[in-house]
């Protein structure tokens, strides 16, 4: 089928649809990484935005279940070069396309990619629409512009969990092969992990440090979470302008200094709103598995996958309290800060993501460590 992709400054790609049939709106980003597509669609971050992959083809290796970062795709609609119709891979239990269409996904392929991306990273991040059922590129024009704006906007609780709930491995462990695995250690830390569009994979390595963890949804009081004993607390990733989330911002003071706290992604953002920071939003955002962040200390340089639209604003920051541990060596941003009095630190990466470097898996161990410390 045919479809249009139109960007609200007029601009109008047109390709072919697959996925679901019918119009999708959101704000459109593009992401760099060349593997790793079914993350990317089942990311809770990505609510609210249509993705543009640059890897020239998408949906080789199919879909299974073990790669879903969580139990359903996230994305608004899905911006391809070329869209395989057949996995080849041994894991693959339904292709790409079926999976899309079962969730109601629209997909434009047989783009210029490359011409949409330089025109986002040129112009910034703006708001558009797929469509298989209309034809008029002026009309969608329109539908994009009175797309709600990104800013401002609170989707934490929107991808929230509803209830609170114990987490537990849910089939094999996609990052583990039969040979050479360590066992687990014996759960001996209790971790309440804040759920703003937490991804499984963060469950995963927090369980492989011993935790057991217990999520909760994003609006749950800090009274509620002290009451639940935690060794630690884990401020997830999500979507969204952290700016409006001000029910966590205020749950993460009341929580400091009573707990460690550990944060990733909208989590770093929310903490540093909670000490009394600021946060801004990026052109066009990071959204990729090869970005380079440097250690102040120490000056090693992590490759690491990102996906975020707002940043911290360092200038904001009472250095006094707070130390700067990580830059983003594209552009200077924030990528890291931990409180100099209090058991606190976080990261605007993932280091849950391991992109095929596995860099960043110590922050999940310090978390660990800091929390063994805190207990004892």
């Amino acid at each position: 089928m045919q479809a249009i992709l139109a960007l609200e400054d007029g601009r109008i790609f047109g390709g072919e649809g697959y996925g679901a049939k019918g119009e999708c709106y959101g704000e459109v980003v593009f992401n760099t990484s060349l593997t790793g597509y079914q993350e990317i669609f089942t990311d809770p971050s990505y609510a609210g935005q249509i993705v543009v992959l640059t890897n020239p083809q998408i949906g080789n290796y199919g879909t299974n279940t073990s790669d879903n970062e969580a139990n359903k795709p996230y994305i608004e609609g899905l911006v391809v070069r070329e869209f395989s119709p057949i996995s080849s891979n041994w894991r693959s239990q339904l292709v790409a396309d079926e999976y899309l269409e079962r969730f109601q996904v629209p997909v434009i392929s047989e783009i210029d990619t490359r011409a949409l991306v330089r025109h986002l990273r040129t112009h910034g991040v703006m708001r558009g629409v797929i469509s298989s059922i209309e034809s008029n590129p002026d009309l969608l024009v329109e539908k994009a512009r009175s797309i709600r704006k990104m800013d401002g906007t609170d989707l934490a609780k929107v991808v929230s969990t509803k209830a609170r709930y114990e987490w537990e491995q849910d089939g094999p462990d996609p990052l583990k092969t039969d040979a050479g695995i360590e066992p687990e250690p014996r759960p001996h830390l209790h971790v309440v992990a804040y759920d703003f569009g937490i991804k499984k994979n963060i469950l995963r390595m927090l369980a492989r440090e011993g935790a057991r963890v217990t999520v909760v949804p994003a609006e749950t009081s800090a009274e509620d979470v002290l009451a639940l004993n935690p060794d630690g607390v884990f401020l997830s990733n999500g979507p969204g302008d952290p700016g409006p989330v001000t029910y966590a911002q205020e749950n993460i003071r009341k929580l400091m200094g009573r707990a460690p706290i550990f944060g990733i992604c909208l989590g770093h953002q929310l903490m540093g709103l909670a000490l009394g920071g600021k946060t801004y939003k990026l052109k066009f955002g990071h959204h990729g598995g090869n970005h380079p962040v440097q250690q102040v200390d120490s000056g090693k340089v992590e490759i690491t996958c990102h996906n975020h639209n707002f940043a911290v604003d360092p200038d904001s920051l009472r250095t006094d309290d707070v130390d700067l541990t990580h830059i983003d060596l594209n552009d200077n941003t924030l990528e890291g800060m931990r409180h100099r009095t209090m058991p606190l630190f976080s990261v605007q990466y993932h280091p849950e993501a391991s992109p095929g470097p596995h860099d960043s898996n110590y922050l999940f161990r310090d978390f660990r460590k800091m929390m063994e410390e805190w207990k004892g």
